[in-house]
């Protein structure tokens, strides 16, 4: 495959494409399939056949507004239809070249006017399962260009130039960890993404590996001839067949095409990827414990140094990026790293996708410029909080994160200004609390996942969650007094200074984030034994009558 041969798909698809006077674009996202859209797909197929009238049915991944789904997009009048049926199909097909169908019609203008689309642009408008699609949205030519122009190095200071940093959650320069996977000898090494997306209410990655497969392997490959490595994987939960299936699919066709696999290019660069299922441990999403899965080990972490960097997969150096960077590697390379680094704040350069969910009258994936104010993401793109009820908080960064509150919304979405307000912007949940919601029972909830998903390798994590969350118990059923309050927050520090991986070292973050903005709960739940938001089931202590 080279560039020209490239070009050459391009042109053999927009001929195509040329064939046809209208595009039908039907999310297959799994918030929309579960609504029934691979049968308004079937439906869609049928009155376009029946009508005589030119018309191209594609799949595709998230279009973001899930709320809105099922969702259709019709091209080139780009009109959004929300709450597509598979009885609708015939009334958009005939309208096709006239008015709109004014009933289905979404108009989410200011929602999508401020979001800023790089990892996302293709989302709506490729069949994730076709890579001539992808190709043809300029796919796969990061990678000719890396190969052809660009030395390793130079694709590097191209990635260090963008200011990129590392979506998974720890926020690490990418450049400087390629550069240091780069520099580190050995004769192999590997490329890893981490696709082991385990935060509540998160759904970023599952989403572009559905629904923009290549855009991860391209990016991978780019990774790989940068840092010198020839083989890579990529760690997915089994809860996610569908990215499974998408994937395994895009990785044969991309091997057919010799985008994977011996010289690609016609160069002397080698590279292959294979996919390795985890269990669902949230904390295989630690490096550490995520290569010792892929290894056929217990998914546990391991004290650092060595780095993975220096002595990752089976002791050889190891680059490890979760999908969202990947997926910001080819059009880094397309554009340059200065016209990456001129979106985003002073120290978080780009975009970053969100899943916005809870109490938000839009819920779906955004991707939005760093340094955004998060009462443009709440009030603009979400839509506000629904049925009357006021904002009461916002919960970044899943169970490693913390609760925000109302009065902070106009607080720049960055690494910085999230980790100083007692939250981080981890992998990229967004929930939104309103004033039904108990911070305290928010805390619990959390602390309760920590719990569970701990491995139990080290104490501090193993015994000090298990004990908070006995004592976040106890505050939420009326039982505990100051002394226990005070124990709690002991115990924060002990778990947070003591644990041995990220997960028992972030876990206290929401009761330490609520306890700092809502402590006025844990009060009334302790001294006053009531609930504010009604949620807790505190049993009011029983007067006696003299």
């Amino acid at each position: 495959m080279t560039i020209e041969e490239l070009e050459q798909i391009q042109e053999s698809v927009r001929a195509e494409s040329a064939k046809f006077d209208f595009e039908v674009n039907v999310c297959m996202d799994l918030a929309c399939s579960s609504q029934g859209s691979d049968k308004l797909r079937d439906a869609l197929v049928k009155a376009a056949e029946a009508s005589g009238k030119k018309v191209l049915v594609r799949r595709t991944g998230c279009m973001g507004p899930c709320s809105s789904g099922p969702l259709v997009r019709v091209d080139p009048e780009e009109t959004l239809y929300k709450h597509v049926t598979a009885g609708h199909a015939e009334a958009i097909v005939s309208s096709l070249g006239g008015e709109p169908v004014p009933a289905l019609q979404c108009d989410l203008r200011e929602h999508f006017d401020k979001q800023v689309r790089v990892v996302l642009e293709n989302a709506g408008h490729i069949d994730p399962e076709k890579i001539d699609d992808y190709i043809s949205r300029e796919g796969y030519k990061a990678l000719m260009t890396a190969l052809m122009e660009m030395t390793p190095n130079g694709v590097i200071h191209r990635i260090t130039e963008s200011g990129l940093r590392g979506r998974g959650g720890g926020g690490y320069p990418t450049g400087l960890k390629w550069s240091t996977v780069s520099k580190a000898g050995g004769d192999m090494k590997y490329v890893v993404c981490n696709g082991d997306e385990g935060d509540p209410g998160a759904f970023m990655d599952r989403s572009v590996m559905e629904g923009d497969p290549h855009r991860v392997l391209e990016g991978m490959a780019i990774a790989a001839y940068a840092v010198g490595a020839s083989k890579g994987f990529i760690y997915v939960r089994a809860e996610y067949p569908v990215a499974v299936a998408r994937l395994t699919t895009a990785i044969r066709e991309a091997r057919r095409r010799g985008l994977l696999g011996s010289n690609i290019a016609g160069t002397t660069f080698s590279f292959d990827v294979e996919i390795r299922l985890g269990a669902g441990a949230f904390v295989c999403g630690e490096e550490t414990a995520l290569i010792a899965s892929i290894e056929g080990k217990r998914g546990t972490p391991k004290p650092r140094p060595p780095y993975p960097a220096v002595s990752g997969l089976w002791g050889r150096p190891t680059l490890l990026n979760n999908v969202e960077t990947y997926a910001n590697v080819a059009p880094i390379v397309r554009n340059g790293g200065k016209w990456f680094a001129n979106m985003g704040s002073e120290r978080s350069k780009g975009t970053k996708v969100f899943a916005l969910t809870g109490k938000i009258a839009n819920t779906g994936l955004i991707e939005v410029p760093l340094g955004i104010k998060l009462w443009e993401i709440i009030d603009v793109i979400g839509g506000g909080v629904p049925d009357g009820h006021k904002l009461k908080a916002i919960q970044t960064g899943g169970p490693s994160g913390g609760c925000i509150p109302a009065d902070m919304m106009d607080l720049g979405v960055s690494y910085d200004a999230l980790m100083a307000a007692g939250s981080i912007m981890g992998s990229g949940g967004m929930i939104v609390m309103d004033d039904t919601s108990c911070m305290v029972n928010v805390a619990r909830f959390f602390i309760e996942f920590c719990m569970t998903e701990s491995c139990g390798k080290c104490i501090p994590c193993r015994a000090g969650t298990a004990q908070m969350y006995t004592l976040l118990t106890r505050i939420c059923e009326g039982t505990a007094t100051m002394d226990d309050l005070e124990m709690l927050e002991d115990l924060c520090s002990t778990v947070k200074e003591a644990s041995l991986c990220g997960l028992g070292q972030t876990a206290p973050n929401p009761v330490l984030s609520t306890l700092k903005y809502f402590r006025n709960e844990y009060i009334e739940h302790i001294q006053h034994k009531r609930c504010l938001a009604g949620v807790c089931n505190i049993q009011a202590p029983v007067e006696v009558m003299a």
